[in-house]
């Protein structure tokens, strides 16, 4: 299976589309790990994905981030994370972080 790669820039994507695209692929993997999402989770994970969608287009940086801030994060969570800023080929390992909490939160359901 061949990696998807939003190349926002080069391909000059729209980002309302690619948000989509993102939260269809994210629930399908979600779903394969059997982790569940209320309605208030889904609403933050797609806020929080619109503006790392936004932030692949526009090159806007998140500051930088500790890692041990978040060492009580499973592996899971984090894992899931990476793949999906590896979705995009100008996002920071900062946007992974702050992605996996919303994946441990939904993991607690």
């Amino acid at each position: 299976m061949t990696q998807i790669k939003f190349r926002m820039i080069e391909d000059n994507l729209e980002p309302e589309l690619v948000t989509k695209q993102t939260i269809n692929l994210i629930n399908s993997w979600l779903a394969q790990h059997q982790i569940t999402q209320n309605e208030v989770q889904k609403a933050m994970l797609f806020s929080h994905v619109k503006a790392m969608v936004e932030r692949a287009k526009t090159l806007e940086k998140l500051p930088q981030i500790d890692p041990a801030l978040f060492d009580e994060l499973s592996e899971e969570s984090l894992a899931l994370a990476r793949k999906t800023v590896n979705l995009f080929d100008n996002l920071s390992i900062e946007e992974s972080y702050l992605l996996a909490v919303h994946y441990e939160v939904a993991k607690a359901n």
